[in-house]
């Protein structure tokens, strides 16, 4: 069996990007990890949530931890870098923040991790961090440089296939569905040519539902992550999109192709 690393930028985006490819990859007995940069603590909290005294970036890490454990998830591991907040805003350039760090630095804590766990896979975002935001610009930044810097065997970006979300969008226009704020359809992800790996997740999509509702400050019942009938939902969220760089052959439906018994690349 193999190892696979999964590197976010913020508790939730590992559910929400990548969520039934780890529960995928767990149930068919390979060793998932999975690395967060942040706690989120510039996420937006719905008033009353909180237990008096209780921060956010503490309510978010036991909400991932739910999640992992939901997902299969063997080892999370938190940088504690500070959430960087939306592009442009004061949070950018605040002490420790993560779109600040040095990519470097931040990169050799991200390779001993995947020397370590002698990573097979490791999967990162795209260049433009799928939706722009600052720390997912900055996670394919310093995973990018950690997975050449521990020669990990294979590179994948998590990514969105921006043509079948708006063609989804279109289909749907007539039930509500629209995107979360701040969601440019005409900007998210790639266009479908760029996609190299489509991953059906179909058959853990109660998985991937559960992780999403663990993280309840965040990822409200009644948001278009989660307020979806079950036909729905399965549209939406059935398939997860990568784009293998470097030596990461294109394999269309699976990270794990290639791979022999003892889980190392063939």
């Amino acid at each position: 069996m193999a190892t696979i690393v999964s590197f976010h930028a913020h508790p939730d985006d590992e559910s929400i990007g990548t969520g039934g490819t780890l529960a995928k990859a767990s149930a068919e007995g390979h060793r998932v990890v999975v690395v967060v940069a942040t706690r989120g603590e510039h996420g937006e909290v719905p008033d009353g949530l909180l237990d008096p005294g209780e921060e956010l970036a503490e309510r978010r890490v036991k909400e991932t931890t739910e999640a992992a454990q939901i997902l299969g998830v063997h080892r999370l591991e938190f940088l504690d870098y500070v959430d960087s907040g939306i592009m442009g805003a004061p949070t950018n350039d605040a002490a420790g923040s993560f779109w600040r760090a040095d990519v470097d630095e931040a990169a050799d804590r991200v390779a001993a991790i995947l020397a370590e766990e002698r990573a097979d896979i490791f999967t990162v975002y795209d260049a433009r961090g799928v939706t722009g935001h600052p720390d997912h610009i900055q996670v394919h930044r310093v995973g990018t440089w950690a997975a050449t810097r521990a020669g990990t065997v294979r590179l994948y970006e998590m990514t969105v296939n921006r043509d079948h979300v708006r063609a989804l969008m279109e289909h749907t226009a007539t039930i509500g569905l629209s995107p979360p704020d701040g969601i440019d359809l005409q900007t998210l992800g790639v266009p479908a040519a760029e996609v190299t790996t489509t991953i059906d997740v179909s058959e853990f999509l109660s998985a991937k539902r559960r992780a999403m509702a663990a993280h309840e400050s965040q990822v409200s019942e009644t948001s278009v992550f989660l307020a979806l009938p079950d036909p729905v939902f399965a549209l939406v969220w059935g398939n997860e999109w990568f784009i293998a760089r470097g030596n990461a052959p294109i394999h269309e439906g699976t990270l794990f192709g290639g791979m022999g018994d003892a889980g190392r690349v063939c």
